[in-house]
């Protein structure tokens, strides 16, 4: 498992955001020199941001805490970090030096609003996913669309349930199901680290993040990126098993009574061939003997 796995790490994090930021996107001349490291230099960031040198190399070390959220937001601003990933880098920030002990959590429950609204999406494919986005219910519409080639009631069982992550990493069919499934497998990773980010201390979550490292090389060269992506919409074009090719809305809405659980719809512009392809799943769905 990566050193990081289980929590996060705010120097990690501070390098590889320092090290996606070129100089010259930075303003910062090069005077021609032959440059070690990729992106900037830890000098040319903490004179940037505007703080001594020697502090941000403690910070990137691990070797001083409590920043201010003065700095914190003038690093940001110097690496260029967008609205979740300045997130991030509080979250990190505010969680450092808290030891917690790991306890195995018990298995999460769908919250029963998002069952009765999961039920009434009988035209639109929907799952409900947990915090570590394991698939905690579907509706008929939602497993046909994504994962038909599992048991329908799999997510009825803890020990069982699939995973949405496991499943674009590991499942050949769910690889070959994502037409860009560089940007299905970003977006997985992206929000992964949000999470990780909010729940440092969950050791499930990090024995995840340990499996896929170990079981992907696309999942570790991802995770090493130290990337974060919050995305709550996303369009994705499907080559679905039976009606081909179509192409999906993906938006995520999140319980207010139990955060840690995402309704996900998936749906069509009205009048397009996606928009029929979906009928007709719902058609061969309909026609499947209960």
């Amino acid at each position: 498992m990566p050193s990081d796995a289980p929590t996060d790490s705010l120097g990690a994090f501070l390098r590889a955001s320092r090290a996606r930021i070129s100089p010259e996107d930075a303003g910062v001349p090069r005077y021609g020199d032959r440059r070690r490291v990729a992106g900037l230099r830890r000098e040319e960031l903490s004179l940037l941001a505007g703080v001594s040198s020697s502090y941000y190399t403690r910070l990137e070390q691990g070797q001083s805490r409590n920043a201010s959220p003065e700095v914190l937001d003038a690093l940001a601003t110097a690496l260029r970090l967008d609205d979740a990933e300045r997130t991030h880098l509080r979250r990190l920030a505010t969680g450092r030096g808290t030891q917690r002990t790991p306890r195995r959590s018990a298995p999460e429950r769908v919250d029963p609003a998002l069952t009765a609204l999961l039920g009434s999406l009988t035209d639109v494919p929907a799952l409900v996913l947990g915090r570590r986005s394991d698939v905690l219910a579907w509706n008929p519409l939602g497993h046909a669309l994504l994962a038909g080639h599992l048991e329908p009631g799999s997510p009825t069982t803890p020990g069982a349930r699939p995973n949405m992550a496991s499943l674009v990493f590991l499942d050949p069919d769910t690889r070959e199901l994502y037409a860009d499934w560089r940007a299905k497998s970003r977006a997985v990773v992206g929000n992964l680290r949000l999470t990780v980010g909010q729940h440092p201390e969950d050791p499930d979550l990090a024995r995840l993040i340990g499996t896929l490292s170990m079981s992907s090389t696309d999942f570790a060269a991802l995770w090493a990126d130290h990337k974060v992506r919050a995305c709550a919409t996303a369009d994705y074009t499907l080559h679905h098993p039976v009606v081909g090719t179509l192409t999906v809305t993906q938006q995520t809405l999140r319980s207010i009574d139990q955060p840690d659980q995402t309704l996900v719809t998936h749906t069509t512009l009205p009048g397009t061939p996606s928009a029929e392809a979906l009928s007709l799943l719902a058609q061969v769905v309909g026609s499947r003997p209960v």
